[in-house]
């Protein structure tokens, strides 16, 4: 079977019950909520431009999704993503179906230098899958996953959630490496670089990326892996949304038993430094099957304390004798680690981060757990049920790629920090951005560099971030890009 051809067909054949906009499959859909005169949008470079009635007509004909402006009953839906401090007016949003709908789209932007932002889940934590006057290609709409068992490959929509590619692939017992909140979207997540609860044994989700359709900012739909456009599947393998709309992502599976030994283990924050230091000393000798991670929060039923999450990718008995020394430390006031169903720890902090809350995080890829880590996270640690901190564990498989092997840099990190602020009052947004700021700062000498999918404000720190990898990524972002029409991300410039 044609992948292309099949993920073609079943997403438009499969939306039609989900999106009441649309009619029956086969007939085409409502066209555009027409503008009686033109509208106004804003370029590339920031500036006003007209967007002329009969144009926008005429996407709307073309695509068999609709394209939306301000007053379509569906428009607010639309816009509103994950983050609630991002609320956005794109001046049109195109809801696309297929790879021609994103390449119609592409097209209508490049040819207007208009401003674009791309959303695939919506869970862009600085919010840049929407945008204010300019067009966002939505592609929520294309969630469609097919597992190939039998090859153990999972072909995905760009819309997809990670939740979609976990359900889709657990009843067969197959398994990528997905993360750790089940709504955020498989395309941000996954051009960024992918960290999860599986990747000390599998790699990061870019190591399980085996090939990719790419809409590139001239409207071609580009098939590309290791042997074709392979200088663009390096890039989309951690350089970000740069290069162009990746409408599908083909992921490796591996075989896994959904029944696996996690949960959690808690302390009070008194014993937060005996906790660190033990882990600092205990995580390097862990073998690739356990994935352990402690995390800093203000408990609301058991008050501030230190956790450590837990998932042991192997057999039970074995992973018990590896986590006795920690299960043994100290006094904890919950040890909920058992054996259960993986979804159990792939959505339990779906709730905690629901959509609508409003979110600023910052991070920090850390080299060593050193004592000096240590100390400052102990001392810095800020009692506030708004605030938290939680770490990314890396080792084992992802430090068998080099940083040049993927456009992701940071193979050689033991963990990544992530400085996270949560609150619903938009009266807050100032004070809860200062506790994240104020944490990351305590900590912030011990960064060698930052995840793009989380940093807020890194793009004057892109190339130190990007190191070796960065004037490569410049040179095919002059190639696929060269206008920057994609820009809308931890944003390289073209050459």
């Amino acid at each position: 079977m044609d992948r292309r051809k099949f993920c073609k067909t079943t997403v438009a054949a499969g939306i039609a019950a989900s999106f009441p906009v649309l009619t029956a499959c086969g007939d085409k859909v409502p066209a555009a909520t027409e503008a009686n005169t033109s509208i106004m949008g804003i370029s590339l470079d920031g500036a006003e431009i007209e967007l002329e009635r009969a144009a926008i007509k005429e996407l709307g004909d073309a695509l068999t999704g609709p394209v939306m402006l301000s007053g379509h009953p569906d428009y607010d839906g639309a816009r509103r993503i994950w983050n609630g401090m991002h609320d956005k007016r794109p001046a049109l949003i195109a809801r696309c179906l297929s790879n021609e709908d994103v390449a119609h789209a592409v097209t209508f932007a490049h040819e207007r230098n208009l401003l674009t932002a791309i959303r695939g889940g919506g869970h862009s934590w600085p919010g840049k899958s929407v945008c204010d006057d300019g067009l966002m290609i939505d592609l929520s709409a294309m969630h469609n996953v097919e597992v190939d068992a039998a090859a153990k490959c999972a072909f995905t929509g760009g819309g997809a959630l990670l939740g979609h590619l976990d359900d889709a692939a657990l009843p067969h017992g197959l398994v990528t490496t997905a993360g750790v909140v089940s709504h955020t979207g498989v395309g941000g997540y996954t051009t960024g670089g992918g960290f999860g609860r599986l990747n000390r044994k599998y790699g990061l989700t870019i190591d399980n990326l085996i090939g990719a359709e790419v809409i590139t900012a001239d409207g071609q739909t580009l098939r590309v892996s290791a042997d074709n456009e392979p200088d663009l599947f390096w890039a989309i393998r951690g350089g970000g949304g740069n290069f162009g709309v990746v409408t599908q992502f083909d992921f490796q599976l591996h075989e896994f038993d959904r029944n696996v030994l996690s949960g959690m283990i808690v302390w009070p924050i008194a014993q937060a430094r005996d906790v660190l230091e033990f882990y600092a000393e205990w995580q390097g000798r862990l073998s690739r099957e356990m994935y352990t991670g402690p995390a800093m929060i203000t408990h609301p039923e058991l008050g501030n304390v230190i956790a450590m999450e837990v998932v042991y990718n192997g057999d039970p008995a074995q992973g018990e004798k590896e986590l006795a020394p920690l299960r043994a430390l100290g006094t904890p006031v919950v040890d909920g680690v058992m054996m259960q169903d993986y979804k159990v720890m792939q959505t339990q902090e779906d709730a905690a981060v629901a959509h609508g809350i409003r979110s600023y995080a910052k991070n920090a890829m850390i080299g060593e757990f050193t004592q000096g880590l240590v100390d400052d996270m102990v001392d810095a640690y800020i009692a506030d049920p708004r605030a938290a901190i939680f770490t990314h564990t890396c080792g084992g498989a992802v430090g068998d790629f080099s940083e040049t092997d993927t456009a992701f840099p940071h193979r050689n990190a033991q963990t990544m920090i992530v400085f996270f602020t949560g609150w619903m009052d938009p009266a807050e947004d100032e004070e809860g951005k200062a506790l994240c700021r104020q944490w990351h700062a305590a900590l912030e000498r011990h960064s060698g560099g930052y995840y793009d999918n989380i940093e807020q404000e890194g793009d004057t720190r892109v190339a130190r971030n990007f190191g070796p990898n960065y004037e490569r990524l410049r040179q095919i972002k002059s190639q696929y890009d060269p206008d920057n029409l994609f820009r809308l991300n931890s944003n390289i410039a073209p050459a």
